[in-house]
This record gives structure tokens, C-alpha cells and sequence, in this order.
């Protein structure tokens, strides 16, 4: 099978963009994925870590996977990214390193990711940034995903990366995995399988609603309000077909035209920010 990928950015249409992936090889089983990447022409690097999701429920199925036909942008990003090294294409010498790769966990990584969160960014990395400022992000990057560990049920895993905006002093981190949505944990609970994508992320990101006992707090997803509006930064969540935005209190929820598997957030952070006004009075 060859399929033809157009360009993915951190945005709605990108999230439509690989849930048209998933549906167009959702039944691929013990065959051959060519991805013809010609009409690439930018791919932010967060967005490895929801196309490695979709791109490993393939491999899962005993499919090979492997890339072509990379324009030279998307092909250095990708390469950046670490994600071209799990699919036919070998690590390159002069790659630019970075420090959030595309990395998969399973469930049970726990250690190893927390290892891995301790490795992103220091304040040398990044000089306004200031070392709390920089913890306080690890500590959301960690607490997303243990939100997915305890609710997505991803036989697949959690997929991780990140993406610098250094002109724009932002920086995007995405994690995805490949579970069975907000939606589905929802219409579990409330055992209404009418339950929308859309009205169901709007009920889990309420607090304290949760679909499991002893997990106190909108499937644990409420919470990166406050750090977004401290931060002046935004929060994206896609679910199914659920799109969900968050910036200094203001939400809009949309419904996608293509279902994304499983559940991805991806976390701003403002490099500019010293730390001198919004985090300093965060509470941990």
C-alpha cells in the first residue's frame, strides 16, 4: 500500500491529517506501508509523536513501514526528531541533537520516562528561561503522562516529542498514545455508548469529575489549565473526534472531520519566560 501524507502541522488540520492515516490503515495486516512524503513541504517535529503512534499500530499488525520520497525540510526534522531511525532510514552524522526525541514507552516505562523527562531542557539550553520555570513544564510533561498510563488502556504505548519555535519563543511537547480515547473511557463510565467525542472531553476536563475511583479530577487533565494560564501558554487535547484548545481561560471545543485514535496532548511552553511573574507564585 502507498500512501500519500500532506503536510502535518501542530494544529486541527494536522491531527485530521493522521486520523485519515489511521482509518486508511486500520485493517493493514502483514503487508507493505510506503509513505510518500513528496507533498510534505513542513512537518513541525512534536508531531512525531502521534504519527510514530499511528505509523507502530501498523507495525503492531506485522506490516514494514518505510518512508519516501522526504522534501529536504521535512527530511532534516524528521531526521532531528530521531523518528526516521524506526523507519528504513539510518541516523545521519551532521543531525542537529535534541533534547525532547521522539521516544515510545510502554505502559510499564515508567522509570525510563522519568529519566527521560529529567533530560529535557536545562536552563543552559535555554538562558531566559529560568531552572523553575523549566521544572514546573517536567512536572506537567510527567503528570500527562501518567494520566495516560492510568486511564488510555494503550496496548501500543505513550509516544513522546518535542519541537523548538525559537523565532516565536515557544516550544511544543506532545504526547500520544494510542488507548481508547476520552470518549471511550467516558461512555464506559456512564455505560452510554451515544456519549459523543466532544461532550465527553468537555465532562472530563471538569473537575472533579473521573471514570475511575481513587483518581480524583477530570481524568487528570483539568489541571493543565492553571499551568497554561500562569504561563500565558496554550494546551491543545485531541481524543477521537474531539479538538480542544486552552489559552488564559479561554476554551473552544470542536468536532474534527477525521477520528484520531487514542488521546494526544501537547503542552506550550513560553522560552521567554523567566519565571519572575507567573510560575513564582504556582503552587506545586
Amino acid at each position: 500500500m502507498i500512501y500519500q501524507l500532506q503536510s502535518v502541522r501542530s494544529d486541527r488540520a494536522g491531527f485530521e491529517c493522521l486520523g485519515q492515516l489511521a482509518k486508511a490503515t486500520r485493517h493493514l495486516f502483514a503487508d507493505k506501508l510506503e509513505m510518500d512524503m513528496s507533498r510534505v513541504n513542513s512537518f513541525d517535529a512534536n508531531m512525531a509523536a502521534p504519527l510514530g503512534m499511528v505509523l507502530a499500530r501498523a507495525t503492531d499488525e506485522f506490516n514494514s513501514v518505510s518512508m519516501a520520497s522526504l522534501p529536504t525540510a521535512a527530511k532534516e526534522v524528521l531526521t532531528n526528531s530521531q523518528l526516521l531511525t524506526h523507519f528504513r532510514y539510518g541516523s545521519r552524522a551532521d543531525a542537529s541533537p535534541v533534547k525532547m526525541p521522539y521516544r515510545r514507552f510502554r505502559l510499564a516505562d515508567e522509570g525510563a520516562f522519568e529519566e527521560y523527562v529529567h533530560g529535557m531542557l536545562t536552563s543552559k539550553d535555554i538562558t531566559a528561561m529560568s531552572e523553575k520555570v523549566i521544572q514546573r513544564f517536567r512536572q506537567k510533561v510527567f503528570e500527562v503522562y501518567r494520566n495516560s498510563v492510568t486511564h488510555s488502556e494503550s496496548e501500543i504505548g505513550i509516544f513522546v516529542c518535542g519541537h523548538s519555535f525559537i523565532h516565536d519563543n515557544r516550544l511544543h511537547f506532545t504526547i500520544a498514545d494510542g488507548g481508547i480515547g476520552v470518549r471511550g473511557a467516558v461512555r464506559r463510565y456512564f455505560r452510554n455508548h451515544r456519549i459523543g467525542s466532544v461532550p465527553a472531553l468537555k465532562w472530563a476536563l471538569e473537575s472533579p469529575h473521573t471514570t475511575k475511583r481513587g483518581h480524583p479530577g477530570g481524568l487528570g487533565l483539568h489541571y493543565i489549565k492553571r499551568f497554561s494560564t500562569m504561563n500565558r501558554v496554550r494546551v491543545w487535547i485531541v481524543s477521537r473526534f474531539a479538538f480542544y484548545e486552552y489559552h488564559c481561560g479561554h476554551e473552544t471545543f470542536e468536532k474534527m472531520k477525521s477520528d484520531f485514535p487514542g488521546t494526544a496532548v501537547t503542552i506550550e511552553l513560553n522560552t521567554a519566560n523567566t519565571g519572575r511573574d507567573s510560575l513564582s507564585s504556582e503552587v506545586p
